[in-house]
């Protein structure tokens, strides 16, 4: 309960504290303490794989019930959520913005309540509050006139987000209990049919979400137009509500269309993982340049989950974790350099290594965690995940492979054109106090890459229990 009021309260008190920078930090931070010392690992048996209720009060007689949850997936990401969102926070150039702040506040409310959420209308509900405060940061704060952008934006994802709700209803006439409660939904025995129904509305809100080829087409210019801190909410957190909706929602309610869909969803996640690669390594604008590795790199996690095997879920779950810190540090990085050089495309830098020693550090080790060095954190999941394909299909993992020879490629260049070669005349150090986040990502990239266990143990029971039920209760071999 307190991961969705603390964010809540806190909003409202960052819209009368006049822009103080470190209150906002503070604000933001407090989900994460709470998710520290109350729901921490010492606090909660996540080894028993179990989604266990913390939270169960009727709000809609007994049809809707405020029913939150958590076992090692929810944790993962809430994990995820509350440690970008100081940092993204702390990133905003000017607090005196009067709604930017409050509403990445409102925004981490409903982002926790997603990952918890286990009633079906409860979880809708969270993901559209969820998506309310990205529009209004996009439209308002958007670098030029983003108005059609973002009205793409908000088409796509609703129409998505119709498609889920539909499921949802389906299976709500369907419990013999006329209830959303997640396990009212799971005991519905589908036909092969309804299933492919049913599947259809909850892939159309997951798809366009992470989002999946062909349905990335609002993805670039948003992720390049919007303030720095959108880009960072939509490609850190927001995109990892789609994939956490195929592994939570989809697969357990509509197991039986697995067969159906996952060789669609795995053949349009690698033609994603190929095209956003190949349109990356082409970019001029470093701000578009990861927005296309972003389209990229969630394909092969896409490809990963719709495997159905415990290696594919295994190492998505990590990779979502480890995807939405470096990019955020992509974003924070390029941001930073934009605001003291003006400018973010190759033809304008040059030389910034030279008076940014330190902060160059921390930006190649971020660089090279995205591209998947060996002991970054990028190896682990991304090995993991080749692995499953590779056990799906030995065709699928040649193209999904190119996503790491690609993404050095792309990345080093980057890397080069923007802190190597000649310096500009008026090149300045960047402030170091604004580099503190980017240090805290820096030290995730090491330790990910050196312990991933310490981070799998958390959640690979439940991804054990997910399958195991999966496979009893649907049919679906894992």
């Amino acid at each position: 309960m307190e991961l969705i009021f603390i964010p809540v309260v806190a909003a409202l008190l960052s819209i009368f504290t006049k822009g103080n920078r470190w209150l906002n930090i503070i604000l933001a931070a407090a989900g994460l303490g709470v998710l520290l010392l109350k729901f921490g690992p010492s606090n909660m048996d996540y080894q028993s794989g179990q989604w266990v209720s913390i939270v169960d009060v009727p709000w809609l007689s007994d049809v809707v019930h405020f029913h939150l949850g958590l076992d090692g997936i929810s944790y993962l990401l809430l994990l995820l959520t509350n440690i970008l969102l100081p940092l993204i926070i702390f990133s905003v150039n000017d607090h005196r913005k009067p709604s930017l702040v409050p509403l990445a506040l409102v925004m981490q409310a409903g982002l926790n309540g997603v990952f918890m959420a286990k009633d079906g209308l409860m979880f809708y509900l969270f993901w559209e509050l969820a998506m309310i405060p990205i529009y209004f940061i996009t439209l308002i704060y958007a670098e030029r006139d983003n108005f059609v952008t973002t009205v793409r934006f908000f088409i796509y994802t609703f129409i998505g987000s119709l498609g889920m709700l539909a499921s949802l209803i389906y299976l709500y006439t369907k419990t013999p209990d006329a209830s959303f409660a997640f396990e009212s939904l799971m005991s519905i025995n589908l036909g092969y049919t309804e299933s492919i129904w049913v599947g259809a509305g909850f892939l159309l809100a997951f798809a366009v979400k992470i989002p999946l080829f062909p349905f990335h087409t609002w993805q670039p210019n948003t992720y390049t137009y919007a303030p720095a801190q959108g880009s960072m909410l939509l490609s850190g957190i927001m995109l990892k509500m789609g994939l956490y909706g195929l592994i939570r929602w989809y697969m357990p309610l509509a197991g039986e269309s697995v067969p159906f869909y996952q060789p669609i969803i795995i053949t349009l996640a690698v033609i994603g993982i190929v095209y956003g690669a190949l349109i990356a390594i082409r970019q001029e604008d470093m701000k578009r340049l990861v927005a296309y590795s972003s389209l990229s790199h969630v394909g092969l996690i896409a490809a990963g989950i719709m495997t159905m095997t415990e290696t594919g879920l295994n190492g998505a779950l990590l990779q979502m974790f480890v995807h939405g810190v470096n990019v955020v540090g992509l974003f924070m990085a390029i941001d930073l350099i934009q605001q003291t050089y003006r400018g973010r495309h190759f033809a304008e830098l040059g030389g910034l290594a030279k008076v940014n020693r330190w902060f160059t550090i921390l930006f190649f080790l971020i660089i090279i965690g995205t591209a998947a060095a060996p002991l970054t954190n990028g190896f682990p999941g991304e090995f993991m995940l080749l692995k499953s394909i590779f056990d799906y299909d030995t065709t699928y993992v040649v193209f999904a492979g190119l996503t790491i020879i690609l993404c050095a490629v792309y990345m080093l260049r980057m890397f080069q054109f923007s802190m190597l070669g000649e310096a500009q005349e008026d090149n300045k150090p960047i402030a170091l106090m604004n580099t503190l986040p980017l240090v805290v990502i820096a030290v995730l990239v090491i330790v990910v890459g050196i312990f991933p266990q310490w981070f799998i143990e958390i959640f690979e029971p439940a991804v054990k229990n997910i399958l195991t039920t999966i496979s009893n209760t649907k049919g679906v071999m894992s």
